[in-house]
């Protein structure tokens, strides 16, 4: 898989829908954003504002400007198909954001943020109206696998355990000292491995196939090293913290972030695009919340050419082809339990899962690509009219495809839950060029932050032992393009954040 290239004289990252925090471009907050500040913030995802918030509560005065209209980044949520139905626009399941330690202490649900959850936080529909299911509890999860029960238990129960252990540790940079070295150790013996290998334990589709559900997360090759650590913490996840959505939509999330900010008086700049340094007030420090092409040409007075040219050549992984269905009734999963599940894996079996995936990281389009489908409004019913329904999907495809996967999407939908088309009112799409147009940092429609494979698992965006920081000790990277990753958990901002309060801003 080759390096996108990033779109041509476009920097700084993109607005979306309006939320309860965000008016009209222009300054708020109550300041002036061109004073002079210890720090700016360029672009208002969750990475940046949480970035943002973690220097305000150090004491530091904080400017963030955003290219768009409004904030959200990758946390978005608008009525992008009939009036009433709220679909969120990327980031919809927030399991790492509800068990994450760096959300928890800012009390964001002051602000608004509430997590549902649905009673069954994931499925994965099989043939014959077969069915995985993975439960909150993990002895709920372990009985209804069977014979592949204790396989279970024994891959991923450990990592449940120890999770306020694990967790702190694997939203930090890997090469960090670890609090719970021996936790860590534990699970790094099972996520080192090939997914296709950790999988190799379990005897039926169920249990193999609910495994590769949770490692395509990844946009990996399921073959690949370390692609098994995935699959190893979203299915912890589910069992420690569960697989909930915001109710009302991912949008209530980065407005309270916004409100915590403006609380803390920083100030947020909408509609103003960077393009250079010099359009920033004076400041000790800049955070970007961009990716690494964008630093690149933003901050080139700056920073070296030979680091430049390292940031320029960052890998950006495969894309994500959207679309948001608005329904007349509920899905009709051939599997009735399929329907109380917030996240739906749709796909086949291992086998097909992995097929799949490795058609997509060679470049070409699967005939049955692997799906990922949320049902919001089975635990939310604030997102449709009553009786209604959304229904979020995307399929994994090559960075940059400009095939219509629609047709490919909804046959996937259609043999697990024949009748779906039935019911759909409308349907609003999104291929992975209108993903790069919406948001800047989607490179090529690659909405993790740029790919997983090789290096970039643990480096990122380049070789280096300081993940954050740059050549030039006042500039930092925050954004999905540092570890640990793509997610709404605010990690890469708060570590971001930490190493400026360490270096320039102590």
């Amino acid at each position: 898989m080759g390096a996108a290239r990033h779109p041509s004289g476009e920097v700084g990252s993109s607005g979306g829908a309006a939320g309860a925090t965000v008016g009209s471009a222009g300054a708020f907050g109550g300041a002036d954003a061109a004073r002079a500040v210890d720090a700016v913030v360029v672009g208002a995802g969750p990475n940046g504002l949480t970035a943002a918030v973690r220097l305000a509560l150090a004491g530091r005065s904080v400017a963030v400007f955003e290219a768009g209209e409004t904030i959200g980044g990758g946390c978005r949520t608008a009525e992008l198909t009939l009036p009433g139905f709220r679909h969120d626009r990327c980031a919809t399941i927030h399991t790492l954001g509800a068990g994450s330690p760096i959300f928890g202490p800012l009390d964001l649900e002051e602000h608004g943020v509430r997590y549902v959850h649905p009673r069954i936080a994931l499925a994965h529909p099989l043939e014959n109206g077969r069915a995985a299911l993975l439960h909150r509890a993990l002895d709920e999860t372990v009985d209804g696998l069977g014979v592949d029960g204790a396989a279970w238990q024994r891959l991923v129960g450990c990592a449940v355990r120890r999770w306020d252990d694990l967790l702190p540790s694997l939203l930090k940079p890997l090469l960090s000292v670890p609090r719970h070295p021996l936790a860590l150790a534990a699970f790094g013996t099972r996520a080192l491995l090939p997914a296709s290998v950790a999988a190799g334990r379990f005897g039926t589709d169920e249990g193999a196939a609910l495994f590769a559900g949770c490692s395509a997360h990844s946009f990996l090759p399921l073959n690949r090293p370390l692609s098994a650590s995935f699959g190893l913490l979203l299915a912890a996840s589910g069992h420690a913290v569960g697989w909930p959505v915001v109710e009302g939509g991912s949008q209530a999330l980065v407005d309270a972030l916004a409100a915590r900010l403006l609380e803390l008086g920083g100030t947020i700049t909408t509609g103003r695009r960077i393009t250079s340094l010099g359009e920033l007030p004076p400041h000790r420090v800049a955070l970007f919340d961009t990716d690494p092409v964008q630093v690149a040409s933003i901050c080139a007075s700056a920073l070296p050419e030979r680091y430049r040219a390292r940031l320029r050549r960052y890998r950006f992984g495969p894309a994500a082809f959207k679309i948001d269905y608005a329904l007349d009734g509920p899905m009709p999963w051939r599997n009735p339990a399929v329907a109380s599940a917030g996240t739906v894996h749709i796909g086949g079996t291992f086998a097909e899962i992995r097929d799949a995936e490795g058609d997509v990281a060679a470049g070409r389009m699967p005939t049955r690509p692997f799906v990922l489908a949320v049902q919001a409004t089975a635990c939310d019913p604030t997102r449709a009219p009553a009786g209604k329904h959304t229904l979020w999907t995307y399929a994994h495809v090559p960075n940059g495809s400009v095939i219509d996967a629609t047709g490919a999407i909804e046959a996937q939908l259609e043999r697990f839950a024949p009748g779906f088309r039935d019911l759909v009112l409308a349907r609003h799409v999104t291929a992975p060029s209108q993903l790069a147009a919406y948001n800047l940092n989607f490179v090529g429609g690659d909405i993790n932050g740029g790919s997983f494979a090789g290096t970039q698992l643990v480096f990122r965006p380049t070789v280096a032992l300081r993940s954050y920081r740059t050549p030039n000790e006042c500039i930092l990277i925050c954004s999905a393009s540092t570890p640990p990753g793509g997610g709404v958990h605010g990690a890469c901002g708060a570590n971001a954040a930490d190493a400026a309060l360490a270096g320039p801003l102590r």
